[in-house]
């Protein structure tokens, strides 16, 4: 029934700031953009009298991230905190990168949170870290480093 993974959705407090962090960081492009409200976008989200705008950003391979910016008292006021690894729900999003020890780097300038420098898995087929992006959300970024895959 299934056929392919259409999208990762991402709620975010700002979205300017965040397709700032995808794009201009992890070198995303942003495919669309929107603002939605009304009845349609009330009935799919289930919020009456729902706000809110998404942007589309694409990599490459055509791979697709949708980040939503709820437009509420509620989603503008709540702290942002790192997310803890075992928070209940979609735990992460997992990028494959060429470079993972120059994307440490290019992170750790820009002020970002990472969990530790890129560490080799037990088995040695690749390397692997985790990241946060501005709103505490969990980025895994792996850099495969042989095909055992």
């Amino acid at each position: 029934m299934i056929k392919a993974i259409r999208h990762t959705g991402i709620v975010v407090r700002n979205l300017d700031k965040s397709i700032s962090f995808y794009c201009d960081i992890l070198g995303f492009s942003v495919s669309s953009r929107k603002k939605e409200t009304g009845f349609y976008i009330e009935q799919i989200v289930g919020i009456p009298g729902v706000r809110l705008e998404w942007a589309k950003l694409k990599i490459q391979d055509g791979s697709l991230i949708e980040l939503i910016q709820y437009h509420s008292d509620a989603c503008e006021t709540a702290s942002v905190e790192n997310y803890p690894s075992d928070r209940l729900g979609c735990s992460h999003i997992a990028f494959t990168v060429s470079d993972i020890e120059g994307l440490y780097k290019l992170l750790h300038d820009k002020g970002c949170h990472c969990n530790s420098l890129p560490m080799s898995n037990p088995e040695c087929f690749a390397k692997v870290m985790y990241c946060h992006d501005p709103d505490g959300i969990i980025i895994e970024f792996v850099e495969e480093v042989s095909a055992e895959l």
